[in-house]
């Protein structure tokens, strides 16, 4: 797989990852998440990573710098589904994630982003134009 596909969901990108993420990889959903931010406009970005087992330092440093990139675009980042060995790991590299907000599964992290994001136009954030 060369890419990771990116659902926009009203307001909010939703990115599930069902593949081991290997370097380029992550790289290549960097890049393609931020343009698709950048694109349409998004207010949030959802990360689910329930399929992964592994999280190398590279893979969390990426995740981190896709928070970074995602708030300077005026997008906030929820993280999903971390297993209990990715989180001990991720500890044990010292890793914090900042700008990263988590929640345990897809629609905590949807509403966190509902009650949390302001979108231009209606009362509920969001204006209602599409692609």
């Amino acid at each position: 797989m060369d890419r990771i596909p990116i659902l926009r969901m009203g307001p909010f990108l939703l990115v599930t990852i069902q593949v081991d993420m290997h370097d380029k990889l992550a790289l290549t959903l960097q890049d393609d998440l931020t343009s698709r931010i950048s694109d349409v406009g998004a207010r949030g970005v959802l990360i689910d990573i329930s399929s992964l087992e592994i999280v190398d330092s590279f893979i969390g440093r990426t995740l981190a710098n896709i928070a970074s990139m995602s708030r300077v675009l005026d997008a906030e980042t929820v993280v999903v589904g971390m297993q209990p060995a990715v989180a001990i790991t991720l500890v044990e590299l010292g890793m914090s994630l900042p700008g990263i907000r988590t929640a345990l599964n897809v629609e905590l992290g949807m509403e966190y982003l509902r009650q949390n994001t302001i979108v231009e136009g209606s009362g509920d954030g969001w204006d209602g134009s599409e692609d």
